[in-house]
């Protein structure tokens, strides 16, 4: 009988972790349309389909590497991948190893399924980063936060008045906001960040790293290039 192995991923954006058993399970009942032998399945959670660095993924292609598969069930072929040139190179890998992909929604893979799916995820790709970037601009001209946190800050979890999460807002921790204007100070004064650290250090307040005062000026990070500390959201 012919050997196959499931494939299954989520992402956190778009799916929740019952779509994994989902998957496995229309996987399951197309491999028996097809004679198929179930030998293992291979999954990866809340993990991004732009990228082929995955735990799961990568395990299945060493398998298919070592002649240990035949066939491979996924529920669509953006469940592999969504960069046109990782599907490209995938369906490349596994022809070698003659290893066929069959979908539950277009059946068997080929060239042509390569090309247009792989064009029309990596649309979809763009189309997403677009929406993230308008998104986000859209919660900084809020005056709300675009992601991420700083020294100084938390986070404030609520509801809004529809019962969704409020996202975007923080408050400031007084004691870290006096360690940081302390920085600032000591920093104004003439003080290197390294001899800032030691000493926070010697005043017994676990201070941040000498790197992580000073940063990378072009790139805004570290606390003393953090614009977010004059009030400016990038």
């Amino acid at each position: 009988m012919t050997r196959a192995a499931i494939y299954a991923r989520f992402s956190t954006t778009m799916q929740r972790e019952a779509s994994i058993e989902d998957q496995v399970r229309i996987c399951r009942e197309r491999a028996a349309l097809e004679h198929c032998e179930v030998i293992e399945v291979f999954s990866d959670m809340a993990i991004s389909g732009a990228s082929t660095r995955r735990p799961g993924l990568q395990s299945l292609l060493a398998l298919a590497e070592r002649g240990g598969v035949d066939v491979i069930l996924c529920e669509a072929l953006d469940r592999l991948s969504r960069n046109q040139a990782d599907v490209a190179q995938l369906y490349k890998r596994l022809s070698f190893h003659d290893v066929r992909i069959i979908t539950t929604s277009g059946g068997e893979i080929n060239e042509l399924h390569v090309g247009l799916k792989g064009t029309m995820n990596q649309m979809f790709l763009k189309d997403l980063a677009a929406k993230t970037r308008r998104g986000l601009r859209g919660r900084v001209e809020a005056g709300k936060s675009g992601g991420g946190n700083a020294y100084g800050y938390r986070v404030v979890r609520s509801l809004g008045p529809d019962g969704q999460p409020v996202t975007g807002e923080r408050e400031i921790v007084p004691h870290e906001a006096e360690i940081i204007r302390r920085i600032y100070q000591e920093f104004a004064d003439g003080y290197a960040p390294k001899k800032i650290a030691q000493r926070l250090n010697a005043d017994g307040i676990p201070g941040p790293r000498d790197t992580a005062i000073r940063g990378h000026r072009q790139r805004g990070t570290g606390i003393i290039n953090n614009e977010l500390y004059i009030g400016r959201l990038i």
